[in-house]
């Protein structure tokens, strides 16, 4: 890993969509960027569960995670997501204390990329109010009560104007890599489309154009 870039931040937690961010965490460690887990906040930090079964042990607890010791969080999806706003209004929602640290490091202009349920998560907490976003589908968000729904674009992922908050739905693990890696600078111009073209769309003539560039 390259000395000077600080690590990217993984949330963690039971019921995690594990096909969400896979493309994602692969390729930023390929481009030289260390991956690091972060699970609610405990002593000890327990374990989790993601919804294919796997365990997964967090490197950290959330409250141990600074914005200014990452070049940013990522947020997947998963079933606790799915919680009402007035569960939410209750205090049930378990994974709002995620959402919670998103505001934290948006306010620390340092990014956060969400996919899935996790726009609800920052729907709720009022990150998409009057931000550039997306999700599954538009009534996804509006049934969080949210303020943002003149904002939302129908499209695979998007980043927000001010470069910071990336947004995707469930079935878009591909473009919502596209988004992190142009990003952080990993892939840009011909070589991020082809990685695009080569995952999303299986052409052929996009490998080409990788390999030409060590990648």
């Amino acid at each position: 890993m390259s000395s000077d870039r600080k690590p990217v931040h993984l949330a963690v937690y039971d019921t995690l969509a594990d096909w969400e961010t896979g493309h994602t965490t692969a390729y930023l460690a390929r481009g030289g960027y260390e991956i690091r887990t972060v699970g609610a906040s405990g002593d000890p930090v327990k374990s989790v569960k993601s919804v294919g079964g796997l365990r997964i042990q967090p490197d950290l607890a959330l409250d141990e995670l600074r914005p200014e010791d990452s070049a940013l969080l990522i947020l997947p999806g998963a079933d606790l997501w799915a919680v009402t706003s007035a569960a939410t209004a209750a205090g049930s929602d378990d994974l709002a204390p995620f959402a919670r640290k998103a505001r934290e490091f948006l306010d620390a202009d340092v990014p956060v990329a969400a996919i899935c349920g996790a726009t609800a998560g920052l729907a709720r907490e009022g990150l998409l109010d009057d931000r550039a976003h997306t999700s599954a589908v538009s009534f996804y968000l509006a049934d969080t009560g949210y303020k943002g729904g003149e904002h939302y674009v129908d499209t695979d992922a998007v980043t927000d104007a001010d470069g910071k908050l990336i947004t995707a739905g469930p079935t878009e693990p591909v473009a919502f890599a596209r988004e992190v890696f142009g990003l952080l600078g990993v892939y840009e111009g011909e070589v991020l489309d082809a990685w695009y073209r080569l995952f999303h769309d299986s052409d052929a003539e996009a490998y080409a154009v990788l390999e030409a560039a060590g990648q």
